[in-house]
């Protein structure tokens, strides 16, 4: 799913202009940012949490030459899915994959 499809969703359920939903997802997508930057985590209730994590500096190899290299810290984003969320997931899976019926065999080796 695109931004796009998501202004699409919002014009067609909450009868918005085009300009309005896209102010809206922006709007949002901006306050989410600007959280994520200050280091503060997002919940969102059924969908998932977003959390920031700290990682320590480190002295790492070139491969090509064997040069050793600091490695800054760096802080990254991590997603973890919400239980409800991974639930419907994973039962939407279990109805679209059911295991095909595998033929019959004889024991003799002959049909």
């Amino acid at each position: 799913m695109l931004k796009s499809d998501l202004i699409a969703i919002l014009v067609a359920k909450r009868q918005l202009t085009q300009k309005q939903a896209e102010l809206t997802i922006e709007t949002i997508f901006d306050a989410m940012k600007a959280a994520l930057c200050k280091g503060d985590n997002i919940e969102i209730r059924g969908l998932g949490a977003f959390h920031v994590k700290n990682y320590q500096g480190y002295n790492g190899r070139n491969p090509k030459t064997g040069e050793v290299i600091p490695v800054k810290p760096k802080r990254g984003i991590l997603f973890r899915t919400g239980k409800e969320l991974r639930d419907r997931v994973n039962r939407a899976g279990a109805t679209r994959e059911k295991p095909e019926a595998a033929p019959a065999k004889s024991e003799t080796g002959t049909a």
